[in-house]
């Protein structure tokens, strides 16, 4: 049960976090936090990462709801097994964060990102914007893949 609560948690705070920011300013106006180190922002992604895709936003939206589908579909194939807990965690970050952004898509028809880096050495990463839910994605899908070797 603990893994649906995760995957709920992580999907209601990124909802709130995104109604904020859609609330907060204009689009694209920085405001600089941490000595300038990350800054925050309201980005809206139309496309997948990058925006890659983002003359195709239908086709983007059905492949996020698909994978979405087809995580989930592991995830009850594995939830209802004992152990793994490492897998079991993984999808549920996983699945948290790809809920988030999926809805985004089918709902708002872009994706809300609002932080990115200021690197020094790496200029053209401080120009990509993030959400959370990126975070999970990424972080869900490594310990997934480690989860699945066990």
């Amino acid at each position: 049960m603990i893994y649906v609560i995760l995957i709920g948690c992580i999907f209601l705070c990124e909802w709130f976090l995104k109604n904020v920011v859609e609330a907060w300013g204009r689009e694209k106006e920085y405001k600089e936090i941490l000595g300038g180190k990350l800054y925050l922002t309201k980005y809206h992604n139309e496309g997948a990462f990058l925006n890659l895709g983002e003359k195709r936003k239908k086709i983007v939206a059905a492949v996020s709801l698909v994978l979405s589908v087809f995580c989930l579909i592991v995830f009850i194939l594995t939830f209802f097994k004992k152990g793994n807990t490492f897998l079991k965690t993984g999808l549920s970050l996983l699945l948290g964060g790809a809920f988030s952004n999926t809805y985004d898509r089918l709902k708002r028809k872009y994706v809300v990102d609002y932080f990115g880096f200021r690197l020094k050495r790496f200029p053209k990463l401080s120009k990509v914007v993030f959400n959370l839910s990126d975070f999970f994605i990424v972080i869900g899908a490594i310990m997934a893949g480690i989860g699945s070797v066990e």
